[in-house]
């Protein structure tokens, strides 16, 4: 469980392109599986045809190579079935966004 954890605030450090939030605290990422040497990410979007998927997709695929390289295999598996919703954003990131000055 360690693993993942790390893996969670690893993730930390990735930031959605058009809103000044990291993945985490926006409320993409909803699991980490590790299995021997392959490292999923399942996670969502803030909206399904996101024409940033593949780049965000590839961001946190590189990223975690560099910090995890003991994975020989790292995928992202897209999951739609609970649509995104400023309500999976944490605390963290409400009070951030609203000191930004967004309405949320």
């Amino acid at each position: 469980m360690t693993l993942e954890i790390d893996v969670l605030n690893s993730l930390k450090e990735v930031y959605d392109p058009e809103i000044p939030l990291n993945v985490v605290d926006l409320g993409l990422v909803k699991g980490i599986h590790i299995n021997d040497n392959k490292l999923e990410v399942i996670m969502t979007l803030t909206t399904p045809k996101c024409p940033l998927e593949k780049y965000i997709k590839n961001t946190i695929i590189r990223h975690l190579k560099t910090n995890f390289p003991q994975f020989e295999d790292i995928s992202i598996q897209l999951d739609f079935s609970q649509p995104w919703t400023t309500k999976d954003i944490s605390p963290e990131g409400l009070q951030l966004l609203r000191e930004l000055g967004w309405n949320v």
